[in-house]
């Protein structure tokens, strides 16, 4: 059942913000768009609530509540994200916003990047470990929550990959061809009349 209202969150993640930049940008509707995108956390609390009936229902915790946790985790740092992106996005090609700023290559900014997204990563692995962590003492047992415990040594996994993808691009930033800095900021530019 978890796995499946996992999903359906997912699926209506993707409705809801379809949905919501629909009705600001297609239909000129700001307000409505607004409110269709603040019921997004609406999702999550959902998975949450049932993934602790489930527990509270006597089911044994098993996998499928470490990946609802770890599902929260990602989409509580991950969502706003992925919003403001699919936002600018809808903007540019639907109501004549600026384009969108694409993610840096290289250099320094590029290495910002990546330390932003890993924090984001981390974070949720943070999440999902202390969901997990929530879950371990409400069982309140050592050999029924050995997957969930399973689950918090995964996020730690997450958290070291993570920070060794971040530091890889401040050791070894990648540098960008000869000539490219030159055709990037033409490309920023306006075109003149």
């Amino acid at each position: 059942m978890l796995v499946t209202l996992i999903i359906a969150c997912e699926i209506g993640f993707w409705v809801l913000l379809a949905a919501g930049l629909s009705l600001r940008y297609l239909l000129k509707m700001p307000r409505a768009g607004a409110g269709v995108l603040l019921c997004e956390p609406l999702l999550e609390l959902v998975l949450l609530i049932a993934t602790a009936m489930d527990l509270k229902n006597g089911a044994e915790p098993n996998w499928m509540h470490g990946l609802a946790a770890v599902y929260i985790g990602f989409t509580a740092t991950h969502g706003h994200y992925m919003m403001k992106w699919a936002d600018g996005q809808f903007a540019y090609r639907y109501a004549g916003g600026p384009r969108p700023v694409k993610r840096p290559k290289y250099g320094r900014a590029r290495t910002v990047h990546e330390w932003k997204m890993s924090a984001r990563a981390v974070g949720a692995a943070v999440i999902a470990a202390a969901l997990l962590q929530c879950a371990v003492w409400y069982v309140d047992s050592s050999e029924q929550s050995e997957s969930l415990q399973m689950w918090q040594l995964r996020m730690g996994f997450i958290v070291l990959i993570a920070l060794v993808v971040a530091v890889s691009y401040t050791l070894f930033p990648k540098k960008a061809p000869a000539g490219h800095a030159e055709a990037e900021a033409a490309e920023q530019q306006p075109a003149q009349r």
